[in-house]
């Protein structure tokens, strides 16, 4: 597996992943503000692309580096890839490529009552990853109840 930054051209990349989590998350694909989004993190250097050797994306994260509070603002995992480290290991990038403590970073995911809560596996990879549950925050576009996760970094 590669963990690399994205460039323009992985916009589709990024796009085909969506497609694959819209039922959790809501419309992405043909929405000019997801895409906006990723382009805006693409030419900011802050979003990171897994894939195979091939170029096949596996993953994609959108990060938010604002100190002393940073942002996971959009991680997905290709359902084929699920279970096999790429989330992981593209938090540990991101970690490592733009954290600076002392701070918090901070991810809003599922809350305990929506169906993607388990199916996706998100509450628990990010409690493995050493983030704690905090308060309520906006549902998210489909309606689904979320909740804001955070893990201190020195």
């Amino acid at each position: 597996m590669i963990v690399r930054l994205a460039q323009e051209q992985d916009l589709s990349a990024f796009l085909g992943l969506a497609a694959e989590v819209e039922h959790w998350f809501g419309p992405m694909v043909e929405e000019p503000g997801f895409h906006a989004a990723v382009r805006e993190h693409i030419s900011g250097g802050a979003a990171l692309l897994a894939t195979t050797p091939e170029g096949t994306a596996l993953g994609g994260l959108l990060f938010g580096a604002d100190a002393p509070t940073y942002h996971v603002h959009w991680l997905v995992v290709s359902a084929a890839a699920r279970g096999r480290g790429v989330g992981q290991a593209l938090m540990a990038d991101a970690e490592a490529r733009f954290v600076r403590g002392p701070g918090t970073m901070e991810v809003i995911t599922f809350g305990a009552d929506h169906p993607g809560a388990v199916a996706s596996g998100a509450r628990v990879f990010y409690e493995r990853l050493g983030f704690t549950p905090g308060e309520a925050a906006e549902p998210g576009p489909e309606g689904g109840s979320r909740q804001v996760y955070r893990k201190p970094v020195t």
